[in-house]
């Protein structure tokens, strides 16, 4: 197994608990997403923990990076980013499965033994946050870009304007975009998109 993680206590410490399981060892440790594929190139482990921040470059390109050469190869994320966009990147990137630093020893375990059997794998955390993009993803282009300029702070007439439509238009997009995201007002859909990653600031 290799270890990519720009943290060398993280990774000391993973290495530690998965080296104490007899069917599992770490060959490899990284401390940035070039010196991963590197890594991966020379030693071809059976499965690969990437974290998704890392310096020279991150984990989600250093995974598709390594999918071109093997389309099988078994990559976990392994990270602190719960946000949709993050898990959606790295899963479209060709990530087998993604868990959050919080997970507990034995569904480590779990995952890595699904990944090497070549199955997939989601932590039920992450698992919901993905349902919840599938939900996000029913929003129109329009409601998207209502949502982008809500977050620059914008009115109902300003956003018209800077989209060529009615206010009695935009307020009307605002509603369906409410109901959609379960939200009462402006603030709160704000407040919710930033925390999914539907927008940044």
């Amino acid at each position: 197994m290799l270890i990519a993680d720009d943290h060398s206590l993280v990774r000391h410490g993973l290495a530690a608990i998965i080296n104490m399981e007899e069917d599992t060892a770490v060959v490899g440790e990284a401390g940035d997403g070039e010196e991963a594929v590197t890594l991966w190139r020379e030693l071809k482990p059976d499965v690969v923990l990437m974290d998704l921040r890392m310096p020279k470059v991150e984990g989600v390109e250093a995974i598709k990076r390594i999918r071109a050469e093997d389309p099988h190869a078994g990559i976990i994320v392994l990270t602190t980013f719960d946000h949709d966009e993050d898990i959606y990147a790295g899963l479209r990137a060709g990530a087998k499965a993604y868990l959050l630093k919080d997970v507990e020893p034995e569904e480590l375990f779990r995952c890595i033994r699904a990944v090497h059997s070549g199955e997939a794998y989601l932590q039920s955390k992450v698992a919901v946050r993905l349902a919840q993009r599938v939900h996000d993803e029913s929003l129109t282009g329009r409601e998207e870009q209502i949502l982008k300029l809500l977050a620059e702070g914008k009115s109902n007439r300003a956003i018209g304007q800077a989209l060529f439509i009615t206010e009695s238009t935009v307020k009307s997009h605002l509603k369906s975009l409410f109901v959609k995201l379960d939200v009462t007002s402006r603030a709160e859909a704000v407040a919710l998109a930033a925390r999914r990653g539907l927008v940044k600031f």
